[in-house]
């Protein structure tokens, strides 16, 4: 049989990402071992994977995957140790699980989006298993897919990842929106995880290509999910308004041959309106709340840079007052850094040097493992402005040699070859 269209394999995907947490949660319930649940729900989705392509995708598909999941929720309770019983007995109570001449089991009306979240970022699990169990059990994206993106083997993800639900089934994480006083903790570090799998996305840590898009789109796409869920929550509509300016440049920060193009050169007239305008609106709305977090003030930044006709007509004094306000609430070395970046371009190079000269006296910034990297391009860039070329080759060839992505790497050392402006 041929492959289907492309445009049918992209539905498919759509609908299987968009139902696994809600047939996650429905298993959940019914045998309250995320786990099981949760591998149970990938086999559910490769079948899927499998069949829809030439059957067509059900009338309702998450019945039919909830099916499917719960069978297989069966053969995995039928395979465990003894000391295990109850659950299986437990199970097979339930004719309609086993019986598949049965109808479909009835399809749950609520969204549980929001509690697979949480529980995929409980605080007893550490930031990259948190990444990770979140784009498996709420992404529905593929060990593979995930180790991928993160330049690890298929088989040490799978391990985090198993690893990962053990630790959650030890901490007694329970499938239930916690209490006024943990939630808010526990939806920052949500939107924590949402972040890092948006910039992973957004510039690779590893690989030829500076972007990986099906990561930028599934943070959106989570991110919408958490919005719409906790509409009044003003920095969730800042880390969705961000991820929207942000990722709008997407089409000019490279050429047809996948090389870099930094933020001045950019052509703005590639830049994607749509998203400009909704992540604006969102943005001006979460504004006008009392309280400012840091994700607003990043969408701030992020909208003055989308004003802007041209670099030249950039507010660069705005975005570097709003990036001291930031580093106030969040006193990071990436955020010090953006800093240094903004003072430059608003003031002139050698307050941008003077500054970064500084936080690395008071703060260790060009040793700050988050930075390091990046911190070499930021010299090399002012020293070069400065028209001392020798100093700032040396600081691109040392950023360079820190950068595993082979398309900023071809960037920081045609500068110094002098192919790139």
């Amino acid at each position: 049989m041929p492959d289907p269209e492309p445009a049918v394999n992209r539905r498919i995907v759509d609908v299987l990402r968009e139902q696994a947490p809600h047939v996650l949660g429905a298993l959940v319930r019914r045998f309250g071992r995320f786990e099981l649940a949760e591998d149970a729900v990938q086999e559910a989705l490769l079948v899927a994977a499998q069949r829809w392509p030439g059957e067509g995708i059900p009338d309702e598909p998450r019945s039919w995957l909830i099916r499917v999941g719960y069978r297989r929720m069966i053969d995995l309770i039928r395979s465990e140790q003894a000391s295990r019983r109850r659950e299986e007995d437990a199970a097979y109570a339930d004719p309609m699980l086993v019986d598949p001449t049965r109808p479909a089991p009835a399809v749950i009306d609520h969204d549980d989006s929001l509690r697979v979240l949480l529980m995929c970022c409980h605080p007893s699990l550490s930031g990259v298993s948190q990444v990770a169990l979140t784009l498996r059990a709420v992404g529905g994206l593929s060990t593979e897919e995930i180790a991928r993106a993160y330049g690890a083997t298929e088989t040490t993800m799978g391990t985090r990842i198993s690893r990962a639900k053990q630790t959650l089934r030890k901490s007694g994480a329970r499938f239930d929106i916690p209490d006024d006083d943990d939630l808010a903790g526990r939806v920052a570090v949500a939107m924590r995880v949402l972040y890092l799998i948006f910039n992973e996305g957004y510039t690779a840590t590893a690989g030829d290509r500076l972007t990986r898009v099906d990561l930028t789109a599934e943070a959106v796409r989570l991110t919408r999910m958490l919005h719409a869920l906790l509409p009044d929550e003003a920095e969730v509509a800042g880390l969705l308004a961000l991820m929207l300016l942000t990722d709008a440049r997407r089409d000019a920060r490279t050429d047809p041959r996948d090389e870099l193009i930094v933020l001045p050169d950019q052509d703005r007239s590639l830049w994607d309106q749509d998203m400009i305008i909704e992540g604006r609106r969102l943005i001006d709305d979460a504004w006008r709340r009392e309280r400012v977090g840091p994700y607003q003030l990043q969408a701030a930044i992020a909208s003055t840079h989308a004003q802007a006709a041209s670099a030249q007509d950039t507010d660069w004094p705005q975005i570097a007052a709003l990036y001291l306000w930031l580093e106030r609430l969040q006193p990071a070395a990436p955020v010090r850094l953006a800093r240094v970046v903004a003072v430059a371009e608003a003031f002139g190079p050698r307050r941008g040097i003077a500054l970064l000269d500084q936080l690395d006296r008071e703060h260790g910034i060009t040793d700050d493992p988050l930075v390091t990297q990046r911190t070499h391009a930021v010299r090399a860039h002012l020293h070069d402005r400065l028209g001392e070329h020798d100093r700032a080759a040396g600081e691109y060839r040392a950023a360079a040699e820190l950068t595993t992505n082979e398309a900023e790497r071809r960037y920081l050392l045609g500068r110094i070859s002098g192919q790139s402006e």
